[in-house]
C-alpha cells in the first residue's frame, strides 16, 4: 500500500509534501500550526478571519478598542450601518498578521492565508479587496478563497503586481460551483493554481444544505477530476472534510488528488490556537455529541459540538467592536433575532437566543467549537494520562503519521 510521502503536490516546477491544513479561524489554525506544515515541506494555512482581534491579541495594537470607542454611541442602535471598518487599519492588521508569519517561514514549504467571502463587513468588495491586497503585500505565498463563490475575487485583484505570481485557490463543494467561479474568472485569463473540493463531513461552515448526508465526497472529487480532463484543465484537486487517517489520504491521491487538506486532527496540537481546556472537550466528544445545525448568521450550516457555550447564548450583538458579519446594509441575522427576544422578553436580564448565535463574538472566545465529522475519533490518536487528561500531539507528530502511516494505522505519542 502507497503512503502518502510517496506522492508530492507540484506546481510548476516545485514538489511539496501533499498534505495542507486547512484555515481554521478565529486564530485556531495559528502561525506557529502554519509554520510547522511549512518546516515539514507541506502547505499550511492561517486565517484572516478577525483580523484585528487577532493582531490585538498577539501584538498588542488596539484596534478592536478603538473601533469600538467611535462607535460605542451606536450600541443599543439595531441599526449598524453606520458601523463602518477603518481600511486603512484593516490593511495594516493584515500586514502585520501576514507578514510576521512570513518572516519567520522556515523550510521548503509554504504558507497559505484563508479568505472568506461571507466576512462582508458592511462593505463586502472594498473590506475584500484590502484583505487580498494586503495579504500579497505582506509576501503571502499563496491564498485559498473560501465561505462564498467568489464570482468577483480575481477581478478585485488583478491589478496587483502578484496576481499571477501568488498562488491562488477556490474551495468549492460541487462541480457547478467551480464552474460558476471559473466562467466569471476568465476575463481575468488566470486559472486557480487548485482546486480545494470540501466535502459534507468538513468542520465549521458546510457547502451543502442540511441534506449534507446525502453526499459524497469522493464521488464529488471523482466529478471535478472528469470534468476537468475533458476540458483539458490542469488544476491539482485537492479534497478536504473527512481524511482522517494517511491511508485515507494516500487513497484519494492513488485516484489523482494533488494533495489532501487536512484539520480536525490538528485541532488538538499544541500549536493550534483553540484553548487547552477546549482541546480536552474535542478529545472527550463522542459521536452524538456533534451536530449540524443553523444556528450561523451567513446561512450556510455548521457543524460543531452540541455543548459549545455559543449555542443558545443570548448575548447582546457587539457590533460596534467586531462587525464582521455585517451585509452591505449593516444587517445581520444574529442582530434580528436578538431584538426579536428582546421584545418577547423585555424584563429578562439574560436573553436565550435559540436559532441564531452572535458568531463574531462566540468565535473571538473560542466558545464556539467548530468540529469535523470524525472528531469523536480524536480520543483513539492519543494516551489517556494518569490525571485524566488526553496528552496534547506536536503538529509534527500529526504531520508525520500522515506522511508515512498505512494500513488506516495511527501512531500513538511516546
Amino acid at each position: 500500500m502507497k503512503r502518502v510521502d510517496d506522492f508530492r503536490l507540484r506546481f510548476g516546477r516545485q514538489e511539496y509534501v501533499p498534505i495542507m491544513i486547512g484555515g481554521m479561524g478565529v486564530d485556531i489554525s495559528t502561525a506557529d500550526l502554519a509554520l510547522e506544515a511549512a518546516r515539514l515541506g507541506g502547505v499550511g494555512h492561517i486565517s484572516d478571519a478577525m483580523v484585528k482581534t487577532v493582531a490585538d491579541r498577539r501584538f498588542k495594537t488596539k484596534y478592536v478598542k478603538e473601533k469600538l470607542q467611535q462607535y460605542k454611541y451606536n450600541v443599543a442602535n439595531p441599526d449598524k450601518s453606520e458601523v463602518q471598518f477603518d481600511l486603512g487599519h484593516l490593511a495594516e492588521a493584515t500586514h502585520l498578521h501576514v507578514g510576521r508569519t512570513m518572516e519567520a517561514k522556515r523550510g521548503q514549504g509554504l504558507i497559505f492565508v484563508n479568505c472568506m467571502e461571507k466576512l462582508t463587513m458592511n462593505a463586502p468588495k472594498e473590506t475584500l479587496k484590502v484583505r487580498l491586497t494586503a495579504a500579497m503585500d505582506a509576501g503571502i505565498d499563496g491564498i485559498t478563497l473560501a465561505a462564498g463563490l467568489h464570482l468577483g475575487s480575481f477581478a478585485l485583484i488583478e491589478d496587483h503586481p502578484r496576481f499571477r505570481d501568488v498562488k491562488l485557490g477556490i474551495i468549492v463543494s460541487s462541480l457547478r460551483a467551480l464552474q460558476l467561479f471559473l466562467r466569471k474568472s476568465a476575463r481575468t485569463q488566470r486559472l486557480p493554481d487548485y482546486v480545494v473540493v470540501e466535502g459534507p463531513l468538513a468542520g465549521g461552515h458546510l457547502g451543502f444544505g442540511m441534506d449534507w448526508a446525502q453526499y459524497d465526497l469522493a464521488t464529488i472529487v471523482a466529478e471535478i477530476r472528469d470534468w476537468l480532463k475533458v476540458e483539458q484543465l490542469d488544476i491539482p484537486l485537492i479534497p478536504a472534510g473527512g481524511i482522517f487517517t494517511g491511508s485515507d489520504a494516500a487513497a484519494f491521491l492513488e485516484a489523482g488528488a494533488g494533495a489532501v487538506q487536512v484539520a480536525t486532527r490538528f485541532t488538538v496540537s499544541q500549536e493550534c490556537g483553540l484553548p487547552d481546556a477546549v482541546k480536552q472537550q474535542y478529545f472527550r466528544a463522542d459521536e452524538d455529541d456533534i451536530e449540524v445545525n443553523q444556528i450561523s448568521p451567513t446561512g450556510y450550516p455548521m457543524r460543531m459540538l452540541k455543548n459549545s457555550p455559543a449555542i443558545g447564548s443570548g448575548i447582546r450583538p457587539n457590533c460596534e467592536a467586531y462587525g464582521y458579519l455585517l451585509d452591505a446594509k449593516g444587517s445581520c441575522a444574529y442582530i434580528e433575532a436578538y431584538n426579536r427576544e428582546l421584545a418577547l422578553h423585555p424584563a429578562e436580564k439574560k436573553l436565550s437566543v435559540l436559532d441564531k448565535t452572535c458568531l463574531c463574538t462566540h468565535m473571538r472566545n473560542f466558545d464556539c467549537w467548530t468540529c469535523g465529522h470524525f472528531t469523536y475519533r480524536l480520543k483513539d490518536t492519543t494516551r489517556l494520562d494518569e490525571n485524566g487528561q488526553y496528552r496534547l500531539l506536536t503538529a509534527e507528530h500529526i504531520f508525520r503519521d500522515y506522511q508515512f502511516s498505512t494500513d488506516q494505522k495511527i501512531a500513538l505519542p511516546d
